[in-house]
Formats: C-alpha cells, sequence, structure tokens
C-alpha cells in the first residue's frame, strides 16, 4: 500500500522558509510591518508567496503564512494570520493595499 500524500504544515513551511533566508518574523504595528528594530510600510514590501493552512479536526484552526521581503531594506520574513472569525483586522486592513499572490 501507497504512503499517502502528506499536506505541508505551518512549522514545516516556516522551517522551509528560514532555510531560504526569510528569517525575520514580522508582526503588524501602527499599519506597518515590524521586526525587531526593522519596520517596514506598504511601500517598502511585497508579498512573495501565501500559504494557507487548514486544521485537520478544527475548522478555526486556519492561518494564512506570507512570506515578505523588502528590496529597501534587504531582510526577508514571515508574518502568520489567522483567517475567517480569528482573523487579524490589522493584518488584514494592511495587505489589501499589496498585490497579494493567491494561496497556496
Amino acid at each position: 500500500m501507497a504512503n499517502p500524500i502528506e499536506k505541508p504544515t505551518l512549522v514545516g513551511t516556516l522551517n522551509k522558509l528560514k532555510d531560504e533566508g526569510f528569517t525575520h518574523d514580522f508582526n503588524i504595528h501602527n499599519n506597518q510591518l515590524k521586526s525587531g528594530d526593522i519596520t517596514l510600510s506598504p511601500k517598502e514590501f511585497e508579498i512573495v508567496k501565501v500559504y494557507r493552512f487548514e486544521g485537520a479536526s478544527d475548522p478555526d484552526d486556519n492561518s494564512v503564512l506570507y512570506a515578505i521581503k523588502s528590496l529597501h531594506h534587504d531582510v526577508k520574513g514571515t508574518l502568520i494570520n489567522a483567517y475567517g472569525t480569528y482573523a487579524d483586522d490589522n493584518a488584514d486592513d494592511l495587505l489589501r493595499q499589496l498585490d497579494t499572490p493567491v494561496p497556496e
């Protein structure tokens, strides 16, 4: 019997992206992305890829992982947000200002 195909996990995808240089962990603060002493306005970064994850047993366990880069500051990182009921409205507002790729 063949092994079932494993779905990518949030942690596995984060580790893969870190190996690719996406090392900053971004958070939303005052309609900007922030990681340590780096602050990016919407014009200073782009979303390279979007990954969507759904919990197998809990429909409330849904998240979106954004791979982000900024050529202005030569940094790459990630931003995680829930979607659906538990989505962060501040993150949604900021991300609506960008051309966001379709989730995988």
